[in-house]
C-alpha cells in the first residue's frame, strides 16, 4: 500500500509536468490563442475521463481472467513514459500537415489543430485516466481493508477490520495523486530553467519507466495473493456494492464545472496582483492543489468512522461551498489593501480545501471501492471540468465579466441547498438550517460592497472577450491599455520609432509593413503615415476597437484601403502567410517575463521571419527591461539568426530597438534617413517630442547605439533564447544567484 501510495505521488508529478510542458509546445507549433489552450486542456482532461470510464468498464467485463491489475498498471505508466518522446513529435508533424494542406483561414486552421491536438493528447492522456482503476483492483484484490488511510496513528497501509475490499480506496490514490500535482506546479518550472523542455520531459519520462518496472516487480511479488483473492473480490462487487444512488454523479458533474469554471475566473481576478509569468499561474495552481490536498486529507481523517456509520454531511454544506466560491470577490477587490499572497491563499484556499474534501468523498460514496463504478464517477467529473472552463472562458466572462460569472457559478449551489428538502439522517436539522440561511446575507454582503478591479479609475473603456478583459484608462498623454489589469503600453515617442527607424533605415522606398502586436495602434498609425500597404497583427480580438481611444483618426485609418487588421497569434500568421514585407516590426507585450512572450523572441520565429522578409528588408525587435541573461540570450538568437543586427537605446527610460536584417544595415547620418522619410511621417516622428526636428530626435537614437558584443558580454554563458530554452521566462534561479551576487 505504500508503494502504491508512492507510485501515484510520482505519476502526479508526472502528469501536471507533462501537461504544463505539452500545452506549451503546443503553443509554439500552432499559436498562442485561448483557443488553442482550450483544445489542449480539453484534448487532456477528456483522455483522463475516457482512460478512467473505459479501464473500469474493461476490469468489470474480465472478472478474474486476464492480466492482474498491477501488470495492466505498470503497462499504462510505461506508456506515458513513451508519450513524453513521442507528443513533440507528433506536435510538429501536425503544425507540418497543416502547412503542406495549406489551410491558410484561421477557422479551418482551429478545426484542423483541434483535430490534430485531440489526436495527439487523448490516447496518451486516457492511460493516465486508467492508472486509477488498475490500482483500485489491486487493492481489491489484496483484500485492503476499509480502515487503510492517512490519518495521525495510522500508518498508509495499515489493515483493520471491515469490508473485504477497501471502500475508500480512491480518496487514498486521490489524496497521493493531488500532493504529486502539487509537487508537479512547483519543481518543473525548476528544471525547464536548468535545462528546457525536452529534457525535463525526459526526467518525466524516467520517472514513468521506473514506474512501470516497480510496478512490475512488485506484481511478480503479490501475484499469487492477488490470484487468490480474485474470486472472493468479484464476489464481493455483488454482495458489498453500496445501493444505487445517482445523486453523487450529479454532484460531481457540478463541482467539476464549478471548480475548472471558477479557475478560469481567477486567472484573470488576480492577474493585476500576480502578474503573467510563469511563476503566476504556478503560484495560483500551488494554491489550489494544496489546499485540495489538506481538503482530502482531512476527509481520509474525518471518514475513518463516519464513513462505516453511512453518515452524511448536511445540505448546508453545498450552500458554504457556493459561498466560498465567491471569497475572490473580497480578496481581489483593488479598494482593499492587503500583501498578494494574503489575496491568493485565502481567496482560493477556503473554497479548494472544501472541494477537496468533498470530491474524494463523493466518488467513495458512489464506487465502494469498486473500480467500475470509480472510473465512471472520475470520468464524470472530469466531463464537468471540460465544460466548465469553455462555459467560463467563452460564454460568462465575455457577456459578464468576473464578478458576475463567479456568482453565476456559485449561486447553484446556494439555490440548491435553499430548496426545501429532507436533511439526511443523524445530521442537526436545525442548526444546518441556520448555517444554510446565514449564506444568503453573506452573499449579498460580498456583491454589494466589494469592487471589481475597473472600478478605481474614473475615465475607462472596458471590453471583454474570450481572450482578456481590456481597460483603456486616462486621459490626454497620460492614457494606459491595460490587458487582464496589467499595464501593456502608453503613449510614447518609444512606439514611433519602432516603425519610422527601420523603415527610414532602408536603402529603397518601401513597398509594405508588418506590425505583430497591435497595442495602442501607435506603430501601426506610424507606419501608414508613410503611405504603404501596412498590416496589423493582434492576439486580442478587442484590443484593436479601442484603437479610436488613444487617436482620434483611428476610426478613419481603419477604414484606409493601405490598412488591415487581422486578429491571429502574430506566429502562426507568419508561418502561414505567403506574403513579404520590407519592414516587420515586433513588439511583444511587456514585461519580458511575460508567459509565451519567448515565442517571438526565439530563434525557430526569427527563422520564419526570415521567409517572410524580402531579400533587404529589415526586421525591428522591441525588448523591454530585462536582466543581462535576457539582453543577452535575445542578442544571441539575432546574431545566429541574421548576418547583420544593430541595437540602439530608445528614446525615454529603457528599452532596446533591434534591427536585423540579411543585407549590411548601413551608417546613415540622422540627415540622411530623414531624406528618406515622406513628410507626413517625419511630422509623425516629432508629435509627442521630445526633439522639435526629426533630425534630433534621430540624433538621440543613433547616438545611443549599443555594441552587440557588449550586450552578449552581460552574461556570456546565456545560450541563444530558443523554444525549448525560453530565458527570459524561467529566471527564478538565475535571480537567486544575481541577488546573491555569484
Amino acid at each position: 500500500m505504500v508503494a502504491l501510495f508512492v507510485f501515484f505521488l510520482v505519476s502526479g508529478f508526472c502528469s501536471i509536468l507533462y501537461e504544463i510542458i505539452w500545452l506549451r509546445l503546443a503553443m509554439a507549433q500552432f499559436g498562442v490563442t485561448s483557443a488553442l489552450a482550450s483544445m489542449v486542456i480539453s484534448s487532456f482532461m477528456a483522455g483522463l475521463g475516457l482512460g478512467s470510464w473505459a479501464s473500469g468498464r474493461l476490469l468489470r467485463r474480465r472478472g478474474s481472467a486476464g492480466v492482474p491489475a498491477l501488470r495492466l498498471y505498470a503497462l499504462t505508466e510505461l506508456l506515458i513514459g513513451t508519450s513524453a518522446i513521442l507528443v513533440p513529435q507528433e506536435l510538429l508533424w501536425g503544425r507540418l500537415l497543416l502547412e503542406r494542406t495549406g489551410w491558410s483561414s484561421s477557422a479551418a486552421y482551429y478545426l484542423g489543430s483541434g483535430i490534430w491536438i485531440a489526436l495527439t493528447l487523448v490516447p496518451w492522456c486516457a492511460c493516465m485516466g486508467a492508472t486509477i482503476p488498475f490500482a483500485m483492483e489491486t487493492m481489491k484484490n489484496l483484500q485492503v481493508r476499509d480502515a487503510i488511510g492517512w490519518a495521525p496513528g495510522t500508518s498508509p497501509g495499515q489493515p483493520s477490520s471491515g469490508r473485504p475490499y477497501s471502500d475508500r480506496a480512491f480518496s487514498y490514490l486521490y489524496l497521493a495523486n493531488v500532493l504529486g500535482a502539487l509537487a508537479g506546479a512547483i519543481v518543473p518550472p525548476l528544471l525547464v530553467e536548468l535545462w528546457g523542455f525536452h529534457a525535463t520531459l525526459m526526467i518525466g519520462a524516467g520517472l514513468n519507466g521506473l514506474l512501470a518496472m516497480s510496478a512490475l516487480l512488485l506484481s511478480l511479488r503479490v501475484r499469487d495473493q492477488e490470484a487468490a483473492a480474485t474470486m472472493t473480490s468479484d464476489a464481493a462487487k455483488v454482495s458489498g456494492m453500496p445501493p444505487v444512488n445517482r445523486w453523487p454523479l450529479v454532484l460531481l458533474f457540478g463541482t467539476g464545472l464549478t471548480s475548472m469554471g471558477m479557475e478560469v475566473v481567477w486567472i484573470r481576478q488576480f492577474t493585476p496582483y500576480v502578474g503573467t509569468m510563469v511563476y503566476s499561474f504556478a503560484c495560483i495552481l500551488a494554491v489550489y492543489l494544496s489546499s485540495t490536498f489538506l481538503g482530502s486529507w482531512f476527509y481520509r481523517y474525518w471518514s475513518q468512522k463516519r464513513f462505516q456509520e453511512n453518515r452524511r454531511e448536511g445540505r448546508w454544506v453545498w450552500a458554504w461551498l457556493g459561498w466560498l466560491g465567491l471569497l475572490p470577490l473580497f480578496f481581489a477587490d483593488p479598494q482593499i489593501s492587503m500583501l498578494t499572497i494574503v489575496r491568493v491563499v485565502f481567496g482560493l484556499a477556503p473554497f479548494s480545501a472544501l472541494l477537496g474534501f468533498l470530491t474524494p468523498m463523493l466518488v467513495d460514496r458512489w464506487a465502494g471501492g469498486d473500480p467500475d463504478r470509480a472510473g465512471r464517477a472520475y470520468a464524470l467529473n472530469v466531463v464537468g471540468c471540460i465544460i466548465g472552463p469553455l462555459l467560463a472562458g467563452f460564454v460568462l466572462l465575455p457577456l459578464f465579466g468576473e464578478r458576475w460569472s463567479l456568482l453565476i457559478l456559485a449561486m447553484p449551489w446556494v439555490a440548491g441547498a435553499l430548496v426545501p428538502g429532507q436533511e439526511p439522517a443523524g445530521s442537526a436539522t436545525m442548526r444546518g438550517r441556520l448555517a444554510t440561511l446565514a449564506v444568503v446575507p453573506l452573499t449579498l454582503g460580498l456583491v454589494l460592497t466589494t469592487h471589481g478591479f475597473e472600478d478605481q479609475f474614473a475615465h475607462r473603456e472596458i471590453l471583454r472577450d474570450n481572450t482578456a478583459t481590456i481597460i483603456a484608462v486616462g486621459e490626454g498623454m497620460e492614457r494606459h491599455l491595460l490587458v487582464n489589469g496589467i499595464g501593456i503600453t502608453f503613449l510614447t515617442p518609444m512606439t514611433k520609432v519602432m516603425a519610422h527607424l527601420p523603415l527610414a533605415f532602408l536603402n529603397h522606398p518601401p513597398k509594405n509593413a508588418l506590425v505583430v502586436c497591435f497595442g495602442m495602434g501607435t506603430t501601426y498609425r506610424s507606419m501608414l503615415s508613410w503611405g504603404i500597404p501596412t498590416t496589423a497583427v493582434e492576439l486580442v480580438p478587442s484590443v484593436p476597437k479601442l484603437f479610436w481611444y488613444y487617436h482620434a483618426d483611428g476610426p478613419q485609418l481603419l477604414k484606409s484601403q493601405l490598412s488591415r487588421v487581422v486578429i491571429d497569434d502574430g506566429r502562426r500568421y507568419l508561418e502561414r502567410s505567403p506574403e513579404q514585407y520590407d519592414v516587420i516590426a515586433l513588439d511583444p507585450p511587456p514585461p519580458v517575463e511575460a508567459a509565451g512572450s519567448s515565442l517571438l523572441y526565439s530563434k525557430e520565429f526569427y527563422a520564419t521571419v526570415r521567409t517572410r522578409l524580402r531579400p533587404n528588408g529589415i526586421l525591428q525587435q522591441w525588448l523591454p527591461r530585462g536582466d543581462p541573461a535576457v539582453h543577452a540570450a535575445v542578442a544571441r538568437a539575432l546574431q545566429e539568426s541574421f548576418p547583420y543586427v544593430r541595437a540602439f537605446h530608445s528614446i525615454g527610460p529603457w528599452g532596446i530597438h533591434f534591427l536585423a536584417s540579411g543585407q549590411p544595415l548601413r551608417n546613415w547620418s540622422a540627415e540622411e534617413l530623414v531624406q528618406h522619410m515622406p513628410s507626413s511621417a517625419a511630422k509623425d516622428l516629432i508629435e509627442w517630442g521630445p526633439q522639435a526636428t526629426p533630425e534630433g530626435q534621430l540624433v538621440m537614437i543613433l547616438n545611443n547605439e549599443i555594441s552587440l558584443d557588449n550586450l552578449l558580454a552581460e552574461d556570456p554563458s546565456a545560450p541563444a533564447l530558443q523554444d525549448d530554452r525560453p530565458v527570459n521566462e524561467y529566471y527564478l534561479l538565475r535571480m537567486k544567484r544575481f541577488r546573491g551576487g555569484q
